[in-house]
């Protein structure tokens, strides 16, 4: 198999990579050859896109050898092997690191031009390059990617030779690759243009993929009251409002489904709240996690918060509530001071809410699966107690996790459109 270029072997890798989609993903191109590929792959997934800075640690005398590798946020992987065999001294890695610390940096500014890292804790990484070799810098990367808590790693080649899983399956959960062939000389060969990828392009792509450069993305802790809860705020530059997803019980704000749906929204200018509706300590008592009154308490207090983060002020706030995520979304619309511009309920439970439905008066849409009928029912139970505008989608042959092909696609288009319909500033 001879590919075109990276850009077509980026768009067969995405094809073959289908099956992530919905997942919480993040894709890191490793560079510089990597990157273009990578892009197309996070394009076709949905999934922000970021590199993975890698620098090998070379062996003072024989810089090939590697006895280690360095990545950002001060992670480091060492060969202790390595090390001893070449009896390098504390004294000459700790030289050899500081050096490549410093390239890593540099690297690091030219390409994200002061953007801060995508988070990668929590969630299934997917590390791209555009072929493997020898394997080693994609091993670093994966450990990398592993040391800073990654939950799953996806290594994901459009080449590579007939055993190279023998290689690398001690690295990655899965390895994926279009083309194994039996000979093998170097990854260019399978290239019909394999020209140099320079710094000015990786730094395109990265841009490319964040949209603006004004983009917001970065873990925050929400005030609450007197709690004190994670979150992730993404705001795009020129944002039309911002979406506060009030995720299920047994899910967090990492749930993979809620963070497909910000991600859409995030395309279409929107910004996005996801947050942890309890503490670490609240989760451990049940009766929290369905104490529908308390979680609506905290969505109103994280609104109230938001309007005074200089991102957020003056922006128009709807809800996103997934399963009994959505009752407390609902509950807590029906608080006059809230001002809620619209609400979506994904597969949600709005009869908890109970005789707070009659009081909402922020527009409403209703998601369910076709195949989830006791849902369904109850969802049209609750439509008819709502006295706001209202509509109830059913997105045919989906269960409540709209885990079918397209399922989840179908809910973010539907909740782009409702939110982008009803955003409108704030009246402060």
């Amino acid at each position: 198999m001879v590919f075109t270029d990276r850009l077509e072997a980026g768009r067969q890798l995405g094809a073959r990579l289908r099956h992530l989609r919905g997942r919480d993903l993040v894709v890191l191109g490793l560079p510089r050859g990597g990157v273009p590929v990578a892009a197309e792959v996070a394009d076709a997934l949905g999934a922000p896109l970021d590199v993975c800075l890698v620098r090998k640690l070379g062996v003072p005398f024989q810089p090939e050898l590697g006895m280690g590798a360095i990545g950002e946020d001060g992670v480091r992987v060492i060969n202790d092997a390595v090390v001893r065999e070449a009896r390098v001294t504390p004294e000459e890695l700790a030289q050899v690191e500081e050096r490549e610390r410093e390239v890593l940096e540099l690297r690091a500014r030219r390409y994200r031009g002061g953007r801060s890292p995508v988070s990668v804790e929590g969630r299934t990484v997917v590390v791209v390059d555009d072929g493997v070799a020898t394997g080693s810098t994609a091993r670093a990367a994966c450990r990398i990617a592993r040391a800073r808590g990654a939950a799953r790693i996806v290594l994901a080649v459009p080449v590579a030779p007939h055993d190279w899983t023998e290689r690398l399956a001690d690295e990655a959960d899965e390895l994926v690759c279009l083309d194994t062939p039996r000979v093998f000389f170097a990854v260019g060969q399978f290239y019909a243009d394999f020209a140099q990828v320079d710094d000015a392009e990786v730094a395109a792509c990265l841009q490319r993929a964040a949209g603006h450069p004004g983009t917001v993305d970065r873990e925050v802790e929400v005030a609450a009251g007197a709690a004190r809860l994670g979150g992730r705020l993404t705001v795009p530059e020129d944002p039309t409002g911002i979406v506060v997803f009030a995720h299920g019980s047994g899910s967090s704000r990492h749930s993979p489904r809620n963070r497909f749906v910000a991600e859409g929204l995030n395309r279409a200018g929107l910004g996005t709240l996801l947050f942890d509706l309890l503490t670490e300590e609240e989760e451990r008592d049940r009766a929290n996690v369905f104490d529908t009154g308390l979680l609506a308490g905290r969505l109103a207090d994280t609104t109230g918060w938001l309007r005074t983060r200089p991102e957020t002020e003056g922006l128009a706030v709807g809800y996103f509530g997934a399963s009994t995520g959505a009752a407390a979304a609902l509950w807590a619309a029906a608080e006059p001071g809230t001002r809620i511009a619209a609400v979506v309920s994904r597969g949600g439970r709005p009869d908890l809410a109970g005789p707070r439905l009659p009081e909402v008066t922020a527009p409403t849409l209703l998601v369910v699966g076709g195949a989830d009928p006791v849902v369904l029912d109850l969802n049209r139970q609750a439509q008819a107690r709502l006295r706001c505008e209202n509509h109830l989608a059913v997105v045919p042959g989906a269960t409540h996790l709209f885990e079918e092909p397209g399922a989840l696609e179908a809910v973010t288009d539907l909740a782009r459109d409702w939110f982008t319909d009803h955003m409108a500033p704030a009246h402060v």
